[in-house]
């Protein structure tokens, strides 16, 4: 049986060794955590020195290994921006500065923000933030989740965590969280308050470590005054309900 040279095969074993490598450095493993680049500023309107002068300030992230995750962010922020039923969101922070800034008025502001929550298993969880403030009483807050999952690279709905069938078994108990909730911030006794903010669903769910968590906006479940209403779901009371690869192994 022919062979090849010695020299040869020890030619063929290092470039399958480089190969390796650079395999690995441009596909780092996904179950690691990922890291992020910070991208911040502040800009007011050209020419403006006063105190009250309109601004915007963008405090986002950019991931080089998930560039997908980048502009996901990048354009959840954008749709947080939407402050009309007629407006269409822009194409990039960038032209979105330039709109807002443009048709600000006197003691306008936006504030964008993107950071990581929490990084475990598999996903990345991002919360993102807003406030716009256009010369009322108050400013306008908002808030949203990513849950990226980065063996799929892509971002997860609640429906993908959930086992068939348990949809309702997942409210269910954050309509106990709720019940729960409210004896702690002392609603409970309070029959108008129970009967204006009833509970309801939210998209705003997050997989974090130690617990599921729900975020509400503003004037969803409480008044203003009360903020971002929080909900709590302990894993241990989502066994059967989330499918298993989402429940958290260390």
């Amino acid at each position: 049986m022919n062979s090849l040279p010695f020299a040869k095969c020890l030619s063929l074993a290092g470039l399958a060794l480089l190969l390796a490598a650079c395999q690995t450095f441009t596909s780092p493993p996904k179950d690691k955590p990922l890291e992020a680049q910070r991208i911040a500023w502040e800009h007011r309107r050209d020419g403006c020195q006063a105190d009250d002068c309109a601004l915007i300030n963008v405090d986002t992230l950019r991931f080089i290994e998930e560039p997908a995750l980048s502009e996901l962010i990048e354009s959840r922020l954008l749709a947080m921006t939407d402050d009309s039923p007629d407006r269409v969101p822009a194409a990039t922070l960038q032209d979105y500065e330039k709109e807002f800034l443009t048709r600000a008025g006197v003691r306008w502001a936006t504030y964008l923000q993107a950071k990581i929550i929490d990084q475990h298993d598999q996903l990345t969880v991002i919360e993102l933030s807003s406030y716009l403030e256009t010369g009322g009483a108050h400013g306008m807050p908002g808030r949203g989740f990513i849950n990226y999952d980065r063996q799929q690279d892509r971002a997860l709905t609640l429906q993908d965590v959930l086992l068939p069938g348990q949809e309702d078994a997942f409210w269910r108990l954050a309509a106990q969280a709720h019940k729960h909730w409210l004896v702690q911030n002392g609603f409970a006794q309070d029959a108008g308050f129970v009967a204006n903010w009833p509970f309801q669903r939210t998209d705003n769910v997050a997989l974090k470590k130690d617990e599921v968590l729900l975020k509400y906006p503003v004037y969803s479940i409480a008044p203003y005054s009360a903020g971002h209403p929080e909900l709590h779901l302990p894993y241990a009371q989502l066994q059967g309900i989330l499918q298993p690869q989402y429940l958290p192994t260390k």
